[in-house]
């Protein structure tokens, strides 16, 4: 497919609009503390409502139209997204819509193993899953789930590759105190697989997790621990906006990334938009609200409409919340939870 000269949408900063993270779902089996904390969300919390979720006929219409405005990328996030029935289903839709995007989803992994294949037959390209240790006791801590074991999630990660859904990318969330002291061990368990570690900092996405900069450990203080065992250098990036800072073993033997949007913003290579569950575009992991395009949708918006709501949208935005992080004296007490908009 040619992609028209109206692609070349940019925002304020000049940013393109090139990757878009859908959320298929609110709801997830886990409860990450510094995502879906229990105490907040336990059986008497009330998430959305079938009828207020884009459904996948929906979604499909959105993602061709951002796809039209230049969309090169679309991740599937949550919530768990695989908590959502037929999943396959949909990426099947996403995958036809153009055999050059770059298909992709997020997941915990508990229940990705049985559908690997049904989903890599379906046109997914890769998959990112969530580990945040390898010890059973820190794994259930920062998973909020007692019958879980980091086994399960290595098992999903198995059963990626053998999909042929490669390189699986393995994402680390690092908090202090809690399994900074783990991450030597989940980065030599990877080391010379062709799988890649990335490493986040600790972030205030949302306004449940508690956040606090004590808890943050540094991009630096990461590449020292791990360098400290096997020596690391920094690499290029793939492409503008990888999220990903890039650092090879030297021996050859590997590669991790490192997510540092607390110590080191990458605001001015942000080509991300999001699609929240209930079909609204918000334009910053760190927003507060977004703009609701189901309800134009459903009240029978042409999707001409449509494409000039998100590209009106895109051409104000002028997000650089981490940029600005530094210089607030009070964080806003009104965000998008992550697991509303995925990470």
């Amino acid at each position: 497919m040619t992609a028209p000269a109206s692609n070349h949408l940019a925002d304020t900063l000049g940013r393109p609009l090139r990757d878009l993270r859908i959320s298929v779902t609110d709801r997830c089996n886990f409860r990450c503390p510094y995502c879906m904390p229990a105490e907040l969300y336990g059986e008497e919390y009330t998430f959305l409502p079938r009828s207020q979720i884009l459904s996948f006929e929906e979604i499909e219409r959105l993602a061709r139209i951002f796809v039209d405005l230049g969309v090169a990328k679309i991740r599937l996030t949550g919530g768990e997204p695989l908590v959502r029935a037929h999943l396959p289903d949909l990426v099947e839709r996403l995958a036809a819509i153009d055999p050059a995007i770059d298909l992709t989803l997020t997941t915990n992994g508990a229940l990705f193993a049985p559908v690997a294949e049904d989903l890599a037959k379906a046109g997914l390209r890769r998959v990112t899953v969530s580990l945040d240790s390898l010890d059973p006791a820190v794994f259930t801590a920062m998973c909020g789930r007692d019958n879980v074991h980091p086994d399960v999630v290595l098992g999903a990660i198995d059963a990626a590759a053998r999909a042929g859904l490669t390189p699986v990318k393995i994402n680390c969330v690092v908090q202090r105190g809690v399994n900074d002291h783990t991450i030597a061990d989940l980065a030599r368990h990877f080391r010379g697989t062709g799988h890649i570690v990335r490493f986040i900092e600790f972030m205030d996405v949302g306004t449940l997790n508690g956040w606090d900069m004590s808890q943050v450990v540094t991009a630096a203080e990461i590449v020292d621990r791990i360098g400290a065992e096997v020596p690391l250098e920094p690499i290029e990036a793939n492409y503008r906006g990888e999220v990903a800072k890039r650092w090879r073993y030297v021996d050859g033997s590997g590669e991790i990334g490192i997510i540092a949007s607390v110590s080191q913003p990458f605001c001015g290579d942000c080509t991300r938009a999001r699609l929240s569950t209930e079909g609204q575009l918000v334009t910053c992991l760190f927003a507060a609200g977004g703009l609701d395009l189901r309800g134009p949708m459903r009240d029978g918006a042409s999707d001409e409409q449509l494409r000039d709501l998100i590209a009106g949208c895109w051409s104000f935005r002028r997000d650089r919340y981490s940029e600005e992080r530094s210089q607030l004296t009070i964080r806003p007490k009104r965000r998008v939870q992550m697991f509303q908009v995925g990470g």
